[in-house]
């Protein structure tokens, strides 16, 4: 399991809903904690490591020995208040930086690996991490909520990543859309 960058087709899929959990998943989400802590992250999205479920991980002290980890399965947002502009950047488009606008306070509903539900409010960096993360499992980068001066300024970014990608594909080091595709479908047959 690897973090896939832009434009990796897996990161504009709209994940699908969890339907089961087994100790296969769980230990996906495991390793999912590791390589957010190897890259320097806080939050990491199943579309990020090229699979199609609504699910994600995140712990907003970024250190396995600080913070708390949580799992996020089938997350729903509700109730948004305020609005705040704030820095964010993405494991998927590394030293890529923009200001994004989201609420401030959110209500949040998920699924514990456990089968739990758990509803609460959120405020913060908390807040900003689940909407993050969130906008990943709909196909959703925080590129697409910057302003328009702030996508001019990180296009150049973006065309690299974009030629990168084009390059590994026409060298075969990076499988097709088709090819992700059938891969995603057979991996949502078993868990969605």
């Amino acid at each position: 399991m690897k973090i896939v960058h832009y434009p990796h087709p897996t990161l504009r899929y709209n994940s699908a809903t969890v339907r089961q959990v087994d100790a296969e998943l769980k230990k996906i989400c495991a390793e999912m904690f590791d390589l957010m802590y190897e890259a320097n992250g806080i939050g990491l999205a199943a579309n990020q490591v090229d699979l199609p479920l609504r699910l994600f991980v995140c712990n907003v002290a970024g250190k396995p020995d600080e913070g708390e980890e949580f799992v996020f399965i089938n997350p729903v947002v509700s109730r948004p208040k305020g609005n705040e502009e704030k820095e964010e950047g993405c494991l998927s488009l590394p030293g890529v930086y923009g200001a994004v606008r989201r609420p401030e306070t959110i209500t949040f509903q998920a699924y514990t690996l456990d089968g739990q539900e758990f509803k609460q409010e959120l405020s913060g960096m908390f807040a900003r991490v689940v909407q993050h993360e969130l906008d990943h499992l709909n196909g959703v980068l925080f590129t697409d909520r910057m302003t328009e001066t702030g996508k001019l300024a990180v296009r150049p970014e973006l065309d690299e990543f974009e030629y990168d990608y084009e390059l590994r594909l026409r060298n075969g080091e990076a499988p097709d859309d088709d090819a992700v595709v059938q891969r995603l479908k057979e991996i949502e047959a078993k868990y969605c």
